[in-house]
């Protein structure tokens, strides 16, 4: 297993009114493999989140958070009481807002391939039927991790060694807009820092120029792009940065010119390395869209075989319907 649990306190918090409540555990949880497997889940539901934000601790907000977590690992107050500091905290943001929260409040600090990190989720329930053997109805609790919308994540080794980067706390920023990403950044004490979304697309920018100048066949960047795609994918499966490294040993492998080279040489405005935003990376291999009731989806390298653009009389052309699209079409031609 790939996750060590060093620590592990869940307490209960329930808004449905102006006053929040809160139920703290007593202790921390003894970890086991039970504890160990749940925060494996976790972690890969947390890298699996898109729209992640990244931030730091914002000194001019002394966050009450930040100095607990710094004590903490300064062996000057325990575990359980950092948490118990931190729920006080948002419970207090908490009352400021009108929408409801209702869940389990997770702090874990973990290692996972040599790293140390600090995640706080709030995870809400959901209700499960199922029919016992007598076939009368019965209902369970659990826990939706696949919804967890609320969560932050310290890399504690990057606080420590990179910290003027500013981006070594990363946060969910939800579907529900910014005012739920805002609660919890003032919730951590933090000011948001590098784009991911701004820097996928500098980056996305770059690739194309790079391949571009290179004067690659068309076949040959779609295998590049593809390439570039994986490496990136698996950055945003891992919950690592890409590097300029990475991409310039990726894209690289037919040229002389290196891209490290060409993108000094330009100036884009990327960093050495940068979190991923995984709608804007997914547009190197894929084209899509959608708008009045038409969506419309396919893999970038079909374009200009099976699939034709004409822009002046705006249409598009596919050859070779997908099947099950087929089928649906030809039903109801036969319906009507």
């Amino acid at each position: 297993m790939s996750i060590e649990v060093k620590k592990l306190v869940v307490h209960y918090v329930d808004k449905q009114d102006e006053e929040t409540q809160i139920h703290l555990r007593e202790d921390e949880m003894i970890i086991n493999d039970r504890v160990n497997v749940f925060i494996e889940q976790l972690h890969h539901a947390y890298n699996g989140k898109p729209g992640k934000g990244f931030c730091a601790f914002d000194g001019d907000k002394n966050s009450t958070v930040a100095s607990a977590m710094q004590s903490y690992r300064n062996n000057e107050l325990g575990f359980w009481h950092l948490t118990q500091q931190a729920t006080e905290v948002l419970k207090e943001e908490l009352n400021k807002y009108a929408f409801h929260e209702t869940g389990y409040l997770v702090f874990c600090h973990y290692q996972y391939v040599g790293c140390d990190y600090m995640l706080i989720a709030q995870i809400s329930i959901k209700e499960h039927y199922s029919i016992t053997s007598e076939l009368d109805l019965a209902s369970s609790r659990h826990l939706d991790i696949a919804r967890m919308q609320l969560a932050a994540r310290i890399d504690l080794t990057a606080w420590d060694t990179q910290a003027d980067e500013n981006r070594y706390i990363s946060f969910i920023k939800g579907r529900a807009g910014r005012k739920v990403a805002d609660f919890f950044l003032d919730f951590l004490g933090c000011a948001e820092g590098v784009d991911p979304k701004q820097q996928s697309q500098t980056m996305l920018h770059a690739v194309e120029d790079y391949l571009a100048e290179q004067q690659f066949e068309k076949a040959e960047k779609d295998v590049i792009r593809k390439e570039v795609f994986d490496y990136c994918n698996d950055c945003i499966n891992s919950g690592e940065d890409a590097d300029i490294e990475g991409l310039s040993d990726t894209l690289s492998k037919s040229s002389d010119v290196q891209f490290e080279d060409f993108y000094k040489e330009q100036g884009y405005e990327l960093e050495e390395s940068f979190p991923l935003d995984k709608k804007t990376v997914t547009a190197m291999v894929k084209f899509s869209g959608m708008g009045g009731g038409v969506s419309v989806g396919f893999e970038r390298k079909h374009l200009g075989e099976r699939v034709v653009y004409d822009p002046v009389n705006d249409t598009l052309t596919i050859k070779g319907v997908p099947p099950n699209l087929k089928d649906q079409l030809e039903k109801y031609s036969q319906e009507n």
